[in-house]
């Protein structure tokens, strides 16, 4: 997939945006003050602080303005703007025009919106107006509409600006011409006798909006026009209701950074250290994935396999990123793997872990699609060759029934699924000697962010160890855990009861399982797990580079 398929975008408020193509920045209905408050109701606050300020923007090619109600067509904002961004170019309908050239915008910066394609620039970024119904469809004598909305295209993909409108068959069918439409900006402030009373007009329904989304056969819906004024507003959480209920087979988007306008959905992101035993089950297991719609693409990160992972990952068509062992850390690879990424979901999974079924990708990312939560992961079951009492770890911790979302902040990357936008916002901490996947989560969920637990997205998950690589595994992870949690203290008396005591337990459940087990070997994991955590939780220096070399790459 091409990356400039990616387009960044600027959310506004209101229906306000800018989106910033390859080569070309356009801003859509930019309401840049609180103008409505000054001029209109001195009742009408902004619930949003000014993204940023109209002299300042100097970066703007193209401003499509869809109607001349002034939360849409500023006084307060287009003249500045103007001035900052010299140029800049303006399309609107015919009452925006006679606005603009009377705000002293000069007439050779102003076109009329019509209903054909026009070029924005060389790149092919090219602009339809589409009719408009604020509330009804209105036309002058010569023709042209009074309120309208805007088709984008680029490389081959539409993108279409609602603007204020209910929906009409008109609108429809104009879209239908067009088809396919990729993404949808749709307003859902809809009308009702108390907005109405208080003059504002309104526009379509949650409810109606998908529909129309549904209708016009949109991949992707951006929700707009809710988040600006009190008495216009929308509950986020409503939005997502709805979403989940009437499953309307789109993915739906509240304040997007980013508009995929390319076939990935997902990227699968798999961190690779002589993987070679697993990887072909993991990969032949990814590729048979059941999906709707969206695709998928893997990435494999490599810290310098030598036993022939490079050419199972290269057979399956894998893009392959390298990180030497003196840049290594496991936070530091899933980055490098993120930003090569042009999924809108970052998808994490070990390569000695296989998933259960044909729906473990679809089942996983589907919470996050439906903004149920930000950050997920998956269950993970022991292999045929795990050990007991690894098995009872994951029995403990990845348990047979869901939790979206869950309390706390408990998370792991050998099987999980994180937003873009989370990530952006975050990103994982590339210092922690383990535990980042916790680290991320901690801060998402300390700022309001949901984590949530698939139990039905399972991956059998393979652990091939020596007896020292388990102990350096639970040490790092104690050490990290220092970072995210400097309250736990482990006491050597403590170390050796859990010792004990996870034995003792092992065996009981073994008997009650009727589970032929290796006494010794038990003793052995957990006499590592334990002695492996209590020597990370008393590690507090700085780790020199020969250690880092013991912890990510034990021998």
């Amino acid at each position: 997939m091409n990356s400039t398929l990616r387009i960044p975008v600027h959310m506004l408020g209101q229906s306000g945006c800018r989106l910033d193509f390859p080569g070309c920045t356009v801003y859509v209905d930019p309401y840049l003050s609180n103008s409505v408050k000054e001029l209109d109701a001195p009742d009408l606050e902004r619930l949003l602080p000014i993204p940023m300020l109209p002299e300042e923007v100097q970066d703007a090619d193209w401003v499509l303005i869809t109607h001349a109600h002034i939360d849409h067509c500023d006084p307060h904002t287009l003249p500045k703007l103007a001035a900052a961004s010299p140029q800049a170019r303006f399309v609107g309908p015919a009452p925006v025009i006679q606005l603009l050239a009377e705000w002293g915008i000069a007439d050779d910066r102003l076109l009329l919106a019509e209903q054909t394609w026009r070029e924005l620039n060389a790149g092919g970024l090219r602009l339809h107006a589409i009719p408009a119904a604020h509330p009804e469809l209105v036309r002058d004598k010569a023709g042209n509409l009074a309120c309208v909305g805007f088709v984008l295209e680029y490389a081959g993909q539409k993108l279409y600006v609602a603007g204020d409108t209910m929906v009409k068959q008109e609108i429809i069918d104009a879209l239908t011409q067009l088809a396919p439409i990729h993404t949808a900006f749709l307003p859902v402030n809809e009308h009702n006798f108390f907005r109405g009373r208080r003059g504002i007009i309104g526009n379509m329904s949650i409810r109606e909006a998908f529909q129309f989304g549904q209708e016009i056969g949109v991949r992707q819906v951006v929700t707009v026009h809710w988040d600006m004024f009190a008495i216009n507003a929308v509950d986020p959480d409503e939005i997502r209701l709805l979403y989940q209920k009437l499953n309307p087979g789109f993915d739906l988007l509240l304040r997007p950074t980013s508009i995929n306008l390319g076939q990935v959905r997902a990227s699968i992101i798999i961190r690779t250290l002589n993987e070679a035993r697993h990887l072909a089950s993991v990969l032949q297991s990814i590729a048979s994935q059941a999906l709707p719609d969206w695709g998928h693409e893997v990435i494999v990160v490599d810290s310098g396999s030598s036993d022939g992972t490079l050419q199972i990952a290269e057979q399956h068509g894998c893009r392959i990123l390298h990180i030497s062992r003196e840049e290594f850390s496991f936070g530091r690879s899933l980055n490098r793997g993120c930003d090569a990424a042009m999924g809108d979901i970052l998808v994490f999974i070990s390569g000695h872990c296989v998933p259960t079924d044909t729906h473990w990708l679809h089942t996983l990312c589907q919470p996050i699609l439906e903004q149920r939560a930000d950050y997920v992961y998956g269950r993970q079951l022991g292999g045929d060759s795990s050990h007991f009492s690894e098995k009872r770890i994951f029995a403990k911790y990845f348990p047979p029934t869901s939790a979206v979302p869950q309390a706390g902040f408990f998370c792991n990357n050998a099987n999980a699924a994180l937003s873009r936008k989370a990530w952006q916002q975050y990103r994982f901490d590339e210092e922690l000697t383990g535990l980042e996947d916790m680290d991320l989560a901690q801060k998402l969920a300390r700022d309001g962010g949901k984590v949530g637990y698939i139990a039905e997205a399972g991956v059998y998950h393979h652990h091939d160890e020596h007896w020292s690589q388990v102990r350096r595994r639970f040490e790092r992870e104690a050490i990290a855990l220092q970072r995210i949690m400097p309250q736990l203290h482990v006491g050597l008396l403590d170390t050796v009861r859990y010792i004990f005591s996870s034995v003792r337990k092992d065996v009981r459940q073994a008997w009650r399982d009727g589970t032929k087990i290796s006494l010794l070997d038990v003793f052995r994991y957990r006499l590592n797990q334990y002695w492996g955590a209590y020597k990370g939780n008393h590690e507090h220096r700085r780790m020199s580079r020969a250690e880092k070399e013991k912890y990510f790459y034990p021998q």
